[in-house]
């Protein structure tokens, strides 16, 4: 069994590495939260998914570039469910500290489904500021570095997950 001293031998990067995921945490809940009540901050009360609103279908269905298509073939109701599930499940795994390997890849996987939504990134008058990369990036890297880093042991239930599940794609 692998614990975060073992792989990280600074206290202080141990706390950092725990903060950071109960920020990327906290990062991806509150857009859910948002989406399903309609809260306010991206999303108006009455867009809100308990209204009847369609929480990644509107982002979907305004897809340019090379893989506008395929984004917009691939909107419905169906994508709405996965991408609210996603949303909860990484936030809610992040902020526990338990999963985070599942949670870390997941959230990659929806990151990069982002990034090529967005596609090309870098378009001159949309508000980028990097002609290749994007937050989505460091993002990804920051869920795989917690998850790999055990950051789920400090300030978590990644200990007590571990011993049950041992260091699989689970842990």
């Amino acid at each position: 069994m692998t614990f975060q001293e073992d792989v990280v031998r600074s206290p202080i990067a141990r706390w950092l590495l725990s903060i950071l995921r109960i920020i990327l945490g906290f990062f991806f809940l509150w857009p859910f939260l948002d989406k399903l009540f309609g809260l306010g901050y991206a999303t108006p009360e009455a867009r809100a998914w308990v209204n009847g609103g369609k929480p990644a279908q509107g982002f979907m269905k305004n897809a340019e570039g090379p893989f506008g298509d395929f984004f917009k073939n691939i909107a419905g109701t169906w994508s709405d469910w996965l991408f609210m599930a996603g949303l909860a499940g990484i936030g809610i795994a992040m902020l526990f500290g338990a999963g985070l390997k599942l949670a870390a890849w997941s959230g990659t996987l929806l990151l990069f489904l982002m990034y090529l939504a967005e596609f090309p990134i870098g378009q001159s008058g949309k508000g980028f500021t990097n002609p290749v990369f994007d937050s989505h990036w460091l993002e990804a890297l920051g869920l795989l570095v917690v998850a790999y880093t055990f950051s789920g042991d400090k300030l978590g239930l990644g200990r007590w997950w571990g011993r049950k599940v041992g260091n699989g794609i689970l842990r």
